[in-house]
């Protein structure tokens, strides 16, 4: 098993008035022809938005977007006529398909952070939708519970037209869990809050891990936690 650590102080990233931005891989205006994706992942944004402030409507298609929310809330409106707010620790979806316009407002009276997730669809031209769903995290205690996922053991996940699982896992210190990674995947994953060990490997708050090779993975927590990973297929 191969376990590459991409540290928080060395990702991408972008700053102005309203918005502060960490890029796992290529976004925007930041390239690094290394750092491109993994699989069908293309997008991990580390977003924090001023409060009163956000994204003005603009486009997307053939893309899922997964919004994770670490602290605060987002608002969401579309072309479809949706509007939603999701909450820290809470998940929205977002499938783009043939077309879709949307705007991301922070109305709280905090900063906003969460981690916006792009995976590349199953195909192109699925109709486009919205949702969001409530994850507690007392449900996700030293276990990797399912937050979004295209794959049949998606259980109870948001769904995305994708061969890939967003799991969620709260740990505490000296707590563990595991995944096995069969021979055809690969994960990413990234502590949103904390520090784990990845079989010995240690990977910080906010920093990335990509995993390749077949075995037992197993998470580590060192303080109080908070964990996410995708499963993802390899190539």
């Amino acid at each position: 098993m191969t376990v590459d650590v991409y540290p928080f102080e060395r990702l991408g990233r972008f700053d102005n008035e309203w918005l502060n931005t960490r890029y796992h891989f290529s976004f925007a205006g930041y390239h690094d022809s290394d750092r491109m994706g993994i699989g069908p992942l293309r997008v991990w944004n580390d977003d924090r938005i001023a409060p009163g402030t956000g994204f003005d409507p603009h486009p997307h298609r053939d893309m899922e977007i997964i919004t994770y929310v670490r602290r605060g809330a987002i608002t969401h409106q579309d072309s479809l006529g949706n509007e939603g707010r999701t909450e820290a620790g809470d998940v929205q979806v977002m499938s783009a398909g043939t077309g879709i316009v949307h705007a991301e407002y922070n109305k709280e009276n905090e900063p906003t952070d969460f981690f916006q997730i792009w995976i590349m669809p199953d195909r192109a031209g699925h109709t486009p939708r919205w949702d969001t769903r409530r994850f507690p995290k007392s449900g996700r205690a030293s276990a990797l519970i399912p937050l979004a996922s295209g794959r049949a053991d998606g259980g109870a996940a948001l769904p995305i037209h994708a061969d890939a699982t967003l799991y969620g896992a709260t740990l505490l210190a000296g707590q563990s869990v595991s995944f096995n990674l069969a021979g055809s995947r690969q994960t990413y994953l990234v502590p949103a809050t904390g520090s784990v060990s990845v079989n010995e490997t240690v990977v910080t708050a906010r920093s990335g891990a990509s995993v390749r090779r077949p075995g037992l993975l197993t998470l580590g927590a060192s303080e109080e936690s908070e964990v996410l990973l995708v499963d993802l297929p390899s190539g």
